[in-house]
């Protein structure tokens, strides 16, 4: 039923998630040494461009994410696939640190933030008792991406420029744009007709303001949990190669174990919005974390080393576990905010988040990699990471019940009920 009569909201959904890639770490880091090759730039100063850049797209996000409560999310969307075809081609024509900068900002703002933030918000706001589903299905445009575009980039970069291939993903970009306004067309005659899509409906009536969540105690005390996926995920794959070599893993050992990590999260993706649907996303935030826990304190061991025969399964199974947290936190970060805060202004505290993500993901290749130049072993860094992960999802044991006091019961204007740490919120008043 849900995919029956809901099919064009999902397909668009999962349309946006998969377009997304071509602002994601891994896909640009596909072409990290031909870009340093060609502007003559060193590990470093790539990595510093690609932080700043990382930065601005996160204040960018912050500013602009509000959007998605103001416009339909099909014409944004074909906007924002337009802009982000025109930073493809920005990539494509780089010769200089500063268009190559410009270029990395739309990426990393348009792509990263943008697409996939107009996703989450429309099916959180679109989707009541079917949420979690419906994000579980629509999230599989990345892992789409992540088992398909390395395989075709690699054979691509075999065949052609790199520069060329950006051509072909801004080309890809613009021929999107009609494949998406025609699924809005498709959502609006679906809404209009006997049957509106299953669980959808105007934004209700009540439902926390920005403002009101930067007044809320709970929302800082879940920024460590929140920060904890996109920084660790994207530090660890940003360093991939210097830690797969301390392991002693082959590249292609670990480049072959991608399709277990994108398996990993298209199932964990599905199966977290089906335990949301049956007891809420509040309730999954001490587990979804373990996962990342587990892999990385797997890497981190002396198991699997070297060239014994338990190398390649010990690196089969960190990266489908690593996979698996970063499926379910996807859907379960897109279905919490709208349980906590209700989805009246879902586009606004959603944009707020993702900055802040966005923001983290930014920080992790510096900081990872300011440890590792300090003299920190990687495998004792990703037994701190594992800590780290570990240390998070304890954190929220606490939090379950005053996460569960107030689930979108405020009327616009409404003050939010104090809360028992009002602390850090006071400088946001």
């Amino acid at each position: 039923m849900l995919l029956r009569e809901a099919g064009p909201t999902l397909a668009l959904g999962l349309l946006l998630t998969f377009g997304s890639s071509i602002g994601q770490t891994y896909f640009i880091g596909l072409f990290a040494g031909a870009v340093r090759d060609d502007l003559a730039l060193s590990h470093a100063g790539f990595g510093g461009l690609y932080t700043l850049a990382t930065a601005v797209g996160a204040a960018l996000l912050l500013w602009l994410g509000k959007a998605a409560d103001r416009f339909q999310p099909g014409p944004l969307a074909a906007a924002v696939m337009l802009l982000l075809s025109g930073a493809a081609l920005g990539m494509a024509s780089a010769d200089s640190i500063w268009l190559l900068v410009l270029a990395l900002v739309g990426l990393r703002f348009l792509g990263q933030g943008m697409l996939g933030h107009i996703a989450v918000t429309m099916l959180a706001r679109r989707f009541a008792a079917g949420r979690g589903r419906a994000l579980g299905v629509a999230m599989l445009g990345y892992p789409i991406g992540e088992a398909l575009l390395p395989v075709l980039v690699a054979l691509a970069l075999a065949a052609f420029g790199w520069r060329a291939i950006w051509l072909g993903a801004a080309t890809v970009m613009l021929l999107m744009i009609p494949i998406v306004l025609r699924l809005e067309r498709a959502i609006r005659r679906t809404a209009q007709g006997r049957h509106a899509p299953v669980d959808t409906a105007a934004a209700p009536a009540a439902g926390w303001s920005r403002s009101q969540v930067l007044r809320d105690g709970r929302f800082y005390a879940l920024l460590p949990t929140l920060a904890a996926t996109p920084f660790i995920v994207t530090g660890v794959l940003f360093h991939q190669v210097h830690l797969a070599q301390a392991k002693g893993w082959t590249l292609p050992e670990l480049a072959a174990c991608y399709p277990l990590y994108a398996l990993a999260a298209t199932g964990a993706a599905l199966g977290c919005g089906w335990l949301i649907d049956r007891i809420g996303a509040i309730r999954l935030l001490p587990v979804f974390l373990l996962p990342l826990a587990l892999g990385l304190a797997l890497a981190g061991s002396d198991i699997g080393g070297g060239a014994d025969g338990t190398a390649l399964a010990i690196a089969a199974a960190f990266m489908a576990l690593v996979g698996a947290t970063a499926g379910s936190a996807t859907v379960l970060f897109g279905a919490l905010w709208a349980e906590v805060y209700g989805t009246r202004h879902l586009g606004a505290i959603r944009g707020l988040v993702a900055a802040y993500m966005v923001f983290a993901t930014a920080l992790a290749p510096g900081a990872l990699g300011w440890l590792l130049d300090q003299g920190t072993e990687p495998q004792q860094l990703l037994l701190w990471l594992a800590g780290c992960a570990l240390l998070c999802a304890v954190a929220t044991l606490p939090l379950l019940p005053r996460l569960q006091q107030t689930r979108a019961t405020l009327s616009p204007g409404q003050a939010p009920p104090p809360t028992h740490h009002q602390g850090p919120a006071d400088c946001h008043a």
